[in-house]
């Protein structure tokens, strides 16, 4: 697997209502945001170890990625999965 970086990833993901190629490529992303959630990891654990960030370094940027991201990885989960089980069955 290769080792992500902060350039891999968009400071904002996409916000509309359909799936995209973005999203396709960031599915294990998702996921792994929504356990490092469920499980209460600290924000400076999650963007080291997601976006390859020093939260130190940019916090502003750290805050940005994760939250964009965590509110995207939801939506996925809400709305998102429809576009992909769709896309599958044709």
């Amino acid at each position: 697997m290769t080792k992500k970086n902060a350039n891999d990833f968009a400071d904002t993901p996409p916000s509309g209502s359909s799936v995209t190629d973005y999203d396709r490529q960031h599915l294990m992303l998702y996921a792994r945001l929504l356990d490092a959630e469920a499980d209460g990891a600290p924000l400076g654990e999650i963007v080291r170890i997601l976006f390859g960030i020093d939260a130190s370094n940019d916090p502003e940027r750290a805050r940005r990625l994760h939250d964009g991201h965590l509110r995207r990885a939801h939506w996925m989960t809400e709305n998102g999965y429809r576009d992909l089980l769709h896309s599958q069955a044709t």
